[in-house]
């Protein structure tokens, strides 16, 4: 098994994170959402701006590297984990203070690399550190990484249909890992 290196990502990281994202929708969201819908989730969520502004505001982000034989690290995926305290009130999952992992994606040659794992404890590693309960997320209902989170122990609490403007949802399971 490689060495994974995970390190906190700062603002000059913005490039990489969004190439990572242009990388990995395309085989994560293709069958599943239209491609106007992928280009309006990467505007929304990976332009410069929106980076900035989730980094200023509370979002860490963090950056998974295979180390290789040369010792030379190969940056592969990004998660990024924040501290929310919103309610959600038509799914009826009212949540108090917890930290939700807003992001994580590796590429799909590193898949299996132990790199998603890495990038998911450094997650909880920064939720429990704060203290929080629990560490939540959304996960399209159609997406393979939903198995991926129920095999490290969160579980399903509820489904939901967020409206993300121009007339288009992400039609999601919101999971939840308790510690």
């Amino acid at each position: 098994m490689s060495e994974i290196i995970i390190t906190r990502a700062v603002l000059a990281d913005r490039a990489f994170i969004r190439s990572i994202s242009e990388r990995t929708w395309p085989s994560t969201y293709g069958h599943i959402i239209s491609q106007e819908q992928i280009d309006f989730m990467m505007d929304w969520m990976y332009s410069d701006e929106s980076l900035a502004t989730q980094m200023e505001t509370g979002c860490e982000f963090y950056i998974a590297s295979i180390k290789k034989e040369d010792g030379e690290l190969d940056a592969v995926g990004f998660c990024s984990v924040s501290p929310d305290d919103q309610e959600i009130i038509e799914g009826k999952v009212k949540i108090s203070k917890a930290h939700k992992l807003n992001k994580l994606y590796v590429l799909p040659a590193a898949q299996g690399t132990g790199a998603g794992k890495a990038l998911l404890n450094k997650a909880i590693e920064v939720a429990k550190a704060a203290s929080s309960p629990s560490l939540f997320l959304q996960v399209n209902k159609l997406n393979t990484a939903y198995t991926f989170y129920l095999k490290k122990g969160f579980i399903k609490e509820s489904e939901f249909k967020f409206d993300i403007g121009n007339g288009f949802y992400m039609d999601d399971y919101v999971m939840r890992l308790h510690f």
